[in-house]
């Protein structure tokens, strides 16, 4: 065996690697469509039924199917519906945006059944390598977006990304790059089709999990301030680094071969999950190498096997891994929840087992044959292959680069004896808004108009698969200036309750409530430094309504932390039940702090409560359709004595009497009684109200 042959050129190449894009856009863009319903709903609602599409090969079952979808342009009008799809983001019903995108993602996989299983090893071959590169092409995409899919961020963004996929479709269409030229007339020896197809999806399933986007084996090890671990800026670089590292490794065979090697894999995933901060960090590195060094190894063991049961029992392993995951979260509205509620021990078990078996399981072979084929006794270049990954690793770097900025956080300091300051409570429903598109820019132009100097964001981990691996925390900070204490970690199986603070976070410990019966219930207790004057913050998302017990333990583990703060404190929580209950009263007394408006009996979800501290100014703001609950704010005053001073309690609508430095924002109207219908962010509820001496 000499020298090397030239398989493909730059421009071919090119297209495969923008072919990918679409293909991962896609393939990561169904599953938080489809868990858009069951979110609102609370339970299993039927419309994840759209993820069967994926089942699509079972078509090629059908004498001739196969051929037919090889036939360049049944494949060239496939490949324009699959592009086609991506508009699914600009139409005018979640509904209509579920099936074009549904049905796109049945297409692509048709697609990659055609090519991945090509008799023309070129054909083949590309693909593997667009594919691959296609998917550090979206991960580094994500980094320019902090976290997001371009795909999926806006209109412009979408048909931008549309109009190069049309061209470089259009450009393989009329190429002819899809004409079968050279068949090979030998089938391939094939290894055991299922224990590999089980590794492929546990593969795949492995790659979305944990590397989807940079900044996700970050929020895993968090914890709180002051040593709060690795923050995806600047620490995502070293996630981005590893898998280009072992993106270049994975040309070496032997590596993937290796059994010793697949048992560091294994520690590595372990370790991400039971070790705490840089040393879970170090283990998620090393898994992040190996995750990208076995992909070409199974893939071309999976595309040795028959291509439609094979590509069925695959995408039916990632269905089940990623439905197993939602499980160990969501187990208190599921079906069997009992038996897999926190249990992603279960699940790193089943991922690594089925890549183990997928990569061990049979005979191995000496030489291969999509993405390493030998033509004509000579090794294929990866010279191009090189380049258009050395052109990914330099965006990638000036992603992080032109983000440099936005890691500086400056605001007026507080000043005086007795600074102000305000604090705002929000379920922020995953930075989805009521329709199922993305909120961050709505959100984050309310957040900034509130002008609140605390937030605290409930059901903010979308760190999730499900959840698009969107990193709220990190978007919103940057985009907002302030300090993130994004929290609890991702893997602890809670929906999340992240903080934002445009001013120094000094301390902060993340909890997980009792929850015997009901979904595990998140709270983080902080502390913030307001101009050299310390403030408490206990806040919480409280279990379901249902499960009584759950909540009688969380309202006393709450109570206590309120009890025993030492400076003045506010509580922003989600309670779950209404003014005067058994749980908002456990709060009031043993907690020893005051509401914010005992008059206001029109409460169930949201609630703010203090205590060392001088209550000025009380809003609750409608939510405009950006999530399912309204926002919560306070304005506060410190006094110079917190255990000696005197609170207002005289209650004023009218702003006129209170001085203007204390005014909520006007954008958001003035006194509006009752509950406030609007499509806007307005007030309501009989507020604002303000508080005199």
């Amino acid at each position: 065996m000499e020298g090397q042959i030239e398989l493909f050129s730059f421009r071919s190449i090119a297209r495969e690697t923008i072919n990918g894009y679409v293909f991962w856009s896609l393939f990561q863009g169904l599953g938080p469509m489809i868990w858009f319903y069951p979110l609102n709903e609370l339970d299993i609602s039927g419309y994840e039924a759209f993820a069967a599409t994926w089942f699509s090969p079972i078509l090629l079952g059908i004498p001739g199917m196969l051929s037919l979808v090889q036939n360049r342009w049944v494949l060239g009008l496939l490949r324009l519906l699959m592009v086609g799809s991506l508009a699914s983001f600009q139409a005018p019903t979640t509904l209509t945006r579920l099936m074009i995108l549904a049905g796109g993602a049945g297409v692509q996989m048709l697609v990659l059944a055609s090519t991945l299983w090509s008799p023309d090893v070129k054909i083949r071959s590309s693909t593997f390598w667009g594919l691959f590169l296609g998917l550090l092409s979206l991960i580094t995409s994500r980094i320019f977006f902090a976290s997001f899919i371009p795909t999926w961020w806006s209109n412009t963004t979408n048909s931008a990304i549309i109009a190069i996929a049309v061209i470089s479709t259009i450009d393989q269409i009329i190429s002819g790059a899809d004409i079968v030229s050279n068949k090979e007339k030998e089938r391939p020896e094939q290894p055991y089709w299922l224990p590999t197809a089980f590794g492929f999806g546990s593969l795949i399933y492995l790659t979305h999990w944990c590397f989807g986007e940079v900044s996700l084996i970050t929020r895993w090890v968090v914890t709180g301030y002051p040593d709060h671990g690795p923050l995806p800026y600047p620490w995502g670089i070293g996630v981005f680094l590893c898998l280009v590292f072992g993106f270049y490794m994975s040309a070496c065979r032997h590596v993937a071969q290796s059994k010793i090697w697949w048992l560091i894999g294994a520690l590595s995933l372990a370790g991400l999950y039971y070790l705490p901060t840089y040393q879970g960090y170090a283990a998620g590195l090393v898994l992040a190498v190996y995750t990208m060094s076995i992909w070409p190894e199974m893939a071309d063991r999976f595309s040795r096997c028959p291509p439609g049961r094979s590509l069925v029992v695959a995408v039916a392993t990632y269905l089940v891994e990623i439905f197993f995951f939602v499980w160990t979260v969501a187990y208190n509205f599921v079906p069997g929840g009992v038996y897999t509620r926190e249990h992603t021990d279960y699940l790193i078990a089943t991922v690594m087992l089925g890549i183990f078996l997928g990569l061990f399981i049979g005979k191995s072979f000496d030489q291969t044959f999509t993405a390493l084929p030998v033509v004509e006794k000579k090794k294929i270049s990866l010279s191009k292959v090189n380049i258009i990954l050395g052109l990914i690793l330099c965006c990638g770097l000036t992603g992080f680069a032109t983000r440099y900025s936005q890691q500086k956080i400056s605001h007026p300091a507080k000043v005086g004896p007795e600074p102000e300051f305000s604090a705002m409570i929000w379920t922020y429903h995953f930075g989805y808004d009521n329709k199922g598109w993305p909120s961050l820019e709505r959100s984050a132009k309310l957040i900034n108009e509130t002008g609140a100097d605390f937030v605290t964001l409930l059901e903010s981990d979308a760190s999730k698969p499900f959840l698009g691996n969107n990193d709220l925390g990190m978007w919103l900070g940057e985009k907002l200036g302030m300090y993130v204490d994004f929290g609890p970690a991702t893997k602890t199986h809670t929906w999340g309750n992240l903080i934002l603070s445009k001013y120094p976070i000094v301390k902060s410990t993340h909890h997980l409530l009792p929850s015997p019966h009901g979904e595990l219930a998140p709270a983080i207790t902080a502390t913030v430094d307001y101009g050299g004057r310390h403030v408490d913050y206990v806040v919480t998302h409280m279990g379901n309504d249902r499960d009584v017990l759950d909540r009688e333990l969380q309202a006393k583990f709450l109570a206590k932390e309120l009890r025993e703060s030492k400076n003045p404190v506010v509580f922003l929580g989600y309670v779950t039940s209404a003014p005067g209950s058994r749980d908002y009263r456990e709060l009031l007394t043993s907690g020893n702090v005051k509401d914010i408006d005992e008059t206001d009996k029109g409460r169930w979800c949201e609630y703010i409560m203090y205590r060392g501290l001088r209550k000025l100014g009380y809003a609750r703001i409608t939510h405009g359709g950006l999530s399912d609950t309204e926002v919560q704010m306070a304005k506060f005053q410190i006094p110079k004595n917190p255990d000696k001073y005197e609170d207002y309690t005289r209650l004023t609508t009218d702003p006129s009497h209170v001085d203007p430095s204390v005014h909520f924002n006007k954008r958001f109207g003035s006194f509006h009684r009752g509950h406030g219908y609007f499509s806007d962010h307005q007030f309501h509820m009989s507020t604002p109200k303000y508080f005199l001496p």
